[in-house]
């Protein structure tokens, strides 16, 4: 970490989650995830987003209301939101919103790892295992000791937005403009949608 650290970065507070979940999700590009754990510390640049805009959302959690899985999407700005999808993948999201209860949040789709380690981050399944994320972790506060954000004032993203990916049941928030990727990075989980 060394080397953010001489270019200015600052670790990411409650405040910066602070704000509704579109107005997020762009700003997160660019971003370093850091999961740390007993001897281990990964590190990941985040490269795609997707924002949900609570329970207006169709293809948002939040829209069916408020459940035992949901209870932190509900809860605070700032918390990490993880859930199991297809049986198979654990997906970490970020609540977001100006106070609890608006059940906002941003999907964490892709990364790149950095500091020398290598790993396919190229979709939200893949990030989340790659960098030991599970849904143990779900509820857990993102200013934190084992899971937060870095900035990196250097990095300066090349934002794309299009279209969410996977929510075709979602009505006319389908084609909501509201999937952010760093156009210049290899690891987007979909280019084509680009």
């Amino acid at each position: 970490m060394a080397s953010l650290q001489s270019t200015g970065s600052i670790r990411r507070g409650v405040v910066f989650f602070d704000r509704p979940a579109q107005l997020l999700a762009p700003d997160l590009l660019g971003q370093i995830l850091v999961h740390r754990e007993i001897g281990r510390e990964r590190r990941a640049r985040i490269v795609e987003t997707e924002a949900y805009l609570g329970p207006r959302d169709r293809a948002s959690h939040a829209f069916h209301g408020r459940t035992g899985r949901t209870e932190t999407l509900f809860g605070p700005p700032g918390r990490a939101y993880v859930y199991l999808i297809y049986g198979i993948h654990e997906l970490l999201n970020i609540v977001a919103g100006k106070q609890e209860g608006e059940a906002q949040c941003v999907l964490i789709r892709a990364g790149e790892a950095i500091d020398g380690w290598k790993a396919d981050l190229s979709g939200p399944g893949k990030l989340t295992k790659a960098l030991g994320i599970e849904r143990r972790h779900n509820g857990l506060d993102l200013a934190g000791e084992e899971l937060y954000l870095v900035s990196d004032p250097v990095y300066r993203p090349r934002i794309l937005v299009t279209r969410r990916v996977g929510i075709d049941y979602a009505g006319e928030w389908r084609d909501a403009p509201l999937r952010f990727l760093d156009e210049a990075s290899p690891a987007v989980s979909h280019p084509k949608l680009r």
